[in-house]
């Protein structure tokens, strides 16, 4: 998996986005907070992602764009280390819910915290649903 974020792996569809925010599951590693929802997509990307900072505790677009641009590109960066071996489509939305501005390093550490919580919660649910199969 390229080290990019084409057009294509972002999540624009407004019926996806109620759907992921009505029915997925979610993670959290405050301050950040990763909402999932295993879907199929036609043109065959693993995942769609978006990104989102809140307007309550950031009024200024300026922030708020300064935030989404250090966790687009955190995402870019780790995606091919964490998203490889999976082989379920998913659609990602990960929200900034903290009240601080955010270092690079700072946003860093937590989204790979927040990706290993995915991981593990997925692969838990994999294996539950395996076990319900073979009973």
């Amino acid at each position: 998996m390229a080290q990019t974020f084409p057009k294509k792996e972002k999540l624009k569809s407004k019926k996806l986005i109620e759907q992921l925010f009505a029915t997925g599951q979610s993670v959290s590693a405050f301050p950040l907070r990763l909402v999932f929802l295993p879907t199929a997509f036609d043109d065959g990307v693993i995942a769609k992602t978006g990104v989102s900072v809140s307007k309550r505790y950031f009024k200024t677009a300026v922030d708020r764009n300064r935030i989404k641009r250090l966790m687009r590109e955190i995402y870019r960066l780790n995606k091919a280390t964490y998203f490889n071996n999976i082989t379920t489509q998913y659609a990602f939305m990960i929200l900034y819910i903290g009240k601080d501005k955010p270092t690079l390093t700072q946003v860093e550490t937590r989204m790979n915290h927040l990706f290993e919580k995915f991981l593990n919660k997925v692969s838990e649910t994999e294996k539950l649903n395996s076990d319900e199969q073979i009973t």
